[in-house]
């Protein structure tokens, strides 16, 4: 395409190291993500939208101890200045997935849920495609299948057909948000994106405030919401919102999904909550296939560079 053309620039094309590095991160913010069922399982009774005040509060002053520790003072407010637009709209989105996740699981079920995230890939894709134009490879969409596949077995033990239209919309839009997020996040990824999560979970945790019937909470409860919104919550963002710069939005998003494959293992490790047969299957295909995957790309990227290559625009 030539210089002259008035397009949209390319994306520049991250070296080598950048991805791995992306890859790493990303898959380390699936992993601290997946400890949320069995750091839930641990907390009281209490209201919801108390557990999700507080949960944003540690992991908003978690982000904001990151940054200090990072960029000092003036640089974190700098961020918070010339993050623009996308910044914004990522912090939205984020600020929407977690209410959406809480509200809809007072009309559908948890398994729902995680049928419908399982798209996410899959939607981050074709959100990636349609409005910046970048290549998803046929090996990237034949994981993204697989995974599906693999989520849906996971969870279809669940599925008992008392399907909620309000429920169902809400986790279909916590996919659409998300796989948004992930897609502006590669997009601008000049812009650190660090600053618009810590602004989600601002936005969230005041939403929740005018909510909750009430913000006490046991002792011990708030040390597993302390580990609910810094670790859980505060790392998996810090870390996301880091690795998703370097790497294809469908990487991040298929990365991603070793929260759901993660998550049922350590509840039965931690709580003894053995997972089904299907959840066993489902979860060996969903591992199976990313680990595939993943050598693949890793292979890949060990070759010489050539256009066209996943993650670059297509061309005029």
């Amino acid at each position: 395409m030539s210089s002259s053309q008035a397009s949209p620039s390319p994306l520049p094309a991250a070296p080598a190291a950048e991805e791995r590095l992306g890859f790493l991160l990303v898959f380390l913010a699936a992993l601290a993500w997946s400890l949320g069922g069995t750091i839930g399982r641990f907390l009281g009774e209490n209201d919801a939208w108390t557990n999700v005040f507080w949960r944003s509060f540690w992991a908003a002053a978690f982000l904001l101890a990151f940054m200090l520790w990072r960029d000092g003072l003036r640089g974190m407010l700098g961020l918070f200045r010339v993050m623009g637009l996308p910044g914004l709209v990522v912090a939205a989105c984020f600020a929407t997935a977690s209410t959406a996740f809480v509200v809809a699981l007072s009309y559908t079920t948890v398994a729902n849920i995680l049928l419908m995230q399982a798209g996410a890939p899959l939607i981050a894709a074709l959100l990636a495609f349609l409005f910046f134009r970048e290549r998803i490879s046929f090996a990237t969409w034949v994981a993204i299948v697989v995974v599906i596949v693999g989520v849906a077995v996971m969870v279809s033990d669940s599925l008992d057909g008392n399907v909620s239209p309000v429920g169902d919309g809400l986790a279909l839009l916590i996919v659409v948000v998300f796989s948004l997020a992930t897609v502006l996040t590669r997009r601008f990824a000049d812009v650190r994106m660090t600053p618009a999560v810590c602004l989600g979970t601002l936005m969230a945790g005041a939403f929740a405030l005018t909510q909750a019937a009430t913000l006490a909470v046991s002792v011990v409860d708030m040390g597993f919401l302390f580990a609910f919104g810094a670790i859980n919550l505060g790392l998996g963002l810090a870390l996301f919102s880091t690795g998703a710069r370097l790497i294809p939005a469908a990487y991040a998003a298929l990365l991603a999904t070793f929260e759901t494959l993660l998550g049922p293992v350590w509840v039965w490790l931690v709580h003894g909550e053995v997972p089904s047969q299907r959840t066993l299957v489902g979860g060996s295909i969903v591992f199976a296939a990313l680990l595939v995957h993943i050598g693949l790309e890793f292979r890949r990227q060990m070759r010489p560079q050539r256009p066209g290559t996943t993650g670059l625009p297509l061309p005029d």
